[in-house]
């Protein structure tokens, strides 16, 4: 019996216990926090990690804790050179509006149901049945494999940090927290924001109070709340009158509340990733657009809104506003505006920037700087992580394609490059791969997040002929089948 055989036999084997293992794991809240002493994000994400660490000990792995912030899980091979699959254990918040148990890991027709089936505790429990699967199969590993456990993945990242002051990163390897068939390059990620004081209004009339807007840089801002003045209020009924006349045109969501001398204007849109904007509705751009058939008291304050509209409105390339890059490999740049705070005095508008992988945030603080200056804006800089990228034809991202080929049968999908950041990041030679195949919703992050039985077998079986084909001593090239199947 071939190795791969063997492999998947034990797959097959050790299927119900797999699953128990999620269950057991999904049952675990572990949502991170910010804490201090033994347990440095919170009792659930220390108690799914001592679960993983035990449950590891259990199956003759060796397996390492550093400090509490990380560790791994490893497969010895017979030289110095690691593969590195790197996941995390901690999730975001549950939210509300489930229909199963959010920590129940219910099973329903054949799908598991919880928070982090997805994201990212059922890759990481494949990974790891993938690993014992190797190990059960005797299989002579050239170089070791370990299973990296992050714990702060959703939040700041200090848990890989201190795991990596302690240990050496690995070679290779991949992160199973993206998108089958294969992520080649994340692009480069910006936060900053676009400032500016205002001087007092020399003049009477309508007076904007206040404007804020979303809750993060990284999401689309799904509401939008402005305050405004009249010190005669005659005008309060026009304005209300045009916000009825723009939500039918528009088709948006605009509303008007008196609050005691002053009106409340309300803009509702839809949320969603900023790496994503186009699968949202940013209020502030809708509460921005309504703005502009204002008139208010004060130069600054229209010249902003001048700007907004003209500079960023609903555009999600940047084009108007100067950074409107784009490259071969990783597509257009995208721009999402994820928060306004405005009162009378001055204004901050956070942008999050998501540039090609052949650019840099020089490049883009450069292009945009122009349009800043013709409206005397400064520029605040912020967070900044630096693109990622190995070309499609590298020898691992060649070998991870051709198995995510034999596996699944899809020839048309091509490698990816998306907005959004991983573990890959954090440490050279590493790429996401999967555990969402094309096609399945994107459902990390959200309610009844779920993943069926039968695709939490196959990323079993890719992830387990990747650590065969990747480190193995001696392996089975799979060409000749994928040349029949092409």
């Amino acid at each position: 019996m071939e190795y791969l055989d063997l492999i998947n036999k034990s797959i097959d084997e050790n299927k119900e216990q797999l699953l128990q293992t999620l269950q057991e794991l999904i049952a675990i809240k572990s949502v991170a926090e910010d804490t201090e002493g033994e347990m440095p994000f919170g009792e659930g994400v220390q108690k799914a990690f001592s679960y993983m660490l035990e449950t590891a000990k259990k199956e003759g792995f060796p397996v390492k804790n550093t400090d509490n912030y990380g560790g791994h899980i490893e497969l010895k091979g017979e030289s110095d050179r690691v593969m590195g699959i790197v996941g995390h254990l901690d999730v975001v918040p549950e939210g509300s509006g489930w229909e199963e148990e959010p920590y129940g890991g219910v099973i329903k027709d054949g799908v598991i149901y919880g928070r982090g089936t997805m994201d990212d505790k059922g890759p990481v429990v494949a990974s790891f049945y993938a690993m014992k699967a190797v190990k059960d199969s005797g299989v002579p590993l050239k170089d070791s494999v370990r299973l990296i456990l992050g714990l702060d993945e959703e939040t700041n990242w200090k848990g890989m940090e201190h795991y990596l002051s302690k240990v050496s990163a690995p070679d290779y390897g991949f992160t199973p927290d993206g998108d089958f068939p294969a992520i080649h390059g994340e692009k480069g990620i910006l936060v900053f924001d676009l400032a500016k004081k205002f001087a007092p209004a020399s003049e009477k009339g309508l007076e904007l109070r206040s404007l804020t807007g979303g809750n993060a840089a990284n999401m689309v801002a799904d509401s939008a709340r402005a305050v405004v003045r009249d010190s005669s209020g005659a005008g309060y009924e026009e304005i209300r009158e045009k916000a009825a006349r723009f939500s039918a045109e528009k088709q948006v969501r605009l509303k008007c509340k008196g609050v005691g001398k002053s009106l409340e204007i309300t803009a509702q849109g839809v949320s969603a990733h900023g790496a994503k904007p186009e699968q949202g509705v940013n209020a502030i751009s809708v509460m921005m657009e309504f703005l502009g058939h204002l008139n208010f008291a004060g130069d600054d304050v229209n010249d902003f809104i001048a700007f907004y509209n003209s500079k960023i409105g609903f555009e999600l390339d940047g084009r108007s506003l100067g950074c409107g890059f784009a490259d071969e490999p990783s597509g257009s740049l995208v721009l999402n505006v994820g928060m306004i705070r405005l009162d009378s005095e001055a204004v901050s508008l956070t942008i999050n920037v998501r540039y090609p992988v052949t650019s840099s945030a020089e490049a883009v603080y450069e292009a945009i700087r122009p349009a800043a200056d013709e409206y005397n804006l400064g520029i605040v800089k912020g967070k900044h992580e630096e693109p990622i990228y190995i070309p499609a034809d590298d020898p691992m991202i060649v070998t991870l394609m051709d198995i995510y080929k034999r596996q699944t049968g899809d020839m048309d999908s091509k490698p990816l490059v998306i907005g959004g950041g991983t573990y890959a990041r954090a440490m050279k030679n590493v790429i996401a791969f999967g555990a969402r195949f094309p096609g399945q919703p994107e459902l990390e992050h959200q309610k009844n997040e779920c993943v069926s039985i039968e695709n939490l077998m196959k990323m079993t079986r890719i992830y387990a002929e990747a650590i065969y084909r990747l480190a193995g001593a001696e392996q089975e090239t799979g060409n000749e089948e994928v040349e029949e199947k092409n």
